[in-house]
């Protein structure tokens, strides 16, 4: 009796090795205070698709947080900053659920966050519209003002503002707080020029 026992325990505990083994990220809702190698799969999915720049560390930490949370906004998800089995279906359908035809095109650029906040900035555009997040300064050159964009980690955005550095391939991200914008830095990002 004693030796079935103790094989019973034995194959409990590897099945139990087996799940936690083969056990893929998303079949575990992930969330604040947690960490592990899960959490680096979903820190890159989320660096991938242009919604997290912060270390891949395995930490869901405020900025693993806040970088679901965009994500299932920008995607139609509840909105729960738990990344479950839906959340990870739609990070590993390799994109941010955009629909890509309504883009003309693309282009790479390097990008910096800036506000009304920010010391000499105006709490205008250059077309009279008052500074907030989903306003792009950019090079009319490069990009006509009053167009449509799309930035991914940032969201859709329109190019309503100019700037004395803003030339070539070089876009600023209004933000709604000096904070905010210091937080997202420079950075190399994606423009999509929307149809």
């Amino acid at each position: 009796m004693r030796r079935f026992f103790l094989t019973a325990v034995f194959v409990c505990i590897l099945l139990a090795v087996h799940a936690v083994v083969f056990a893929a990220p998303g079949d575990t809702a992930l969330k604040v205070g947690m960490r592990g190698d899960d959490v680096q799969v979903l820190q890159k999915l989320l660096t991938d698709a242009g919604f997290y720049q912060g270390p891949i560390d395995g930490v869901f930490g405020n900025g693993t947080l806040r970088a679901v949370t965009e994500f299932q906004i920008s995607n139609g998800l509840a909105v729960d900053g738990v990344a479950g089995s839906e959340t990870f279906a739609y990070l590993n359908r390799g994109g941010t659920g955009s629909d890509t035809s309504r883009y003309s095109r693309s282009i790479s650029m390097r990008a910096s966050g800036y506000s009304a906040f920010d010391p000499g900035n105006s709490s205008y555009t250059a077309r009279g519209t008052q500074l907030r997040k989903g306003l792009v300064a950019v090079d009319p050159n490069v990009i006509p003002l009053g167009t449509r964009l799309y930035i991914p980690g940032y969201g859709y955005a329109i190019a309503d503002d100019t700037g004395g550095a803003i030339r070539g391939n070089v876009i600023d991200l209004a933000f709604d707080s000096h904070a905010d914008a210091l937080r997202f830095g420079r950075q190399q990002v994606t423009v999509y020029i929307i149809d």
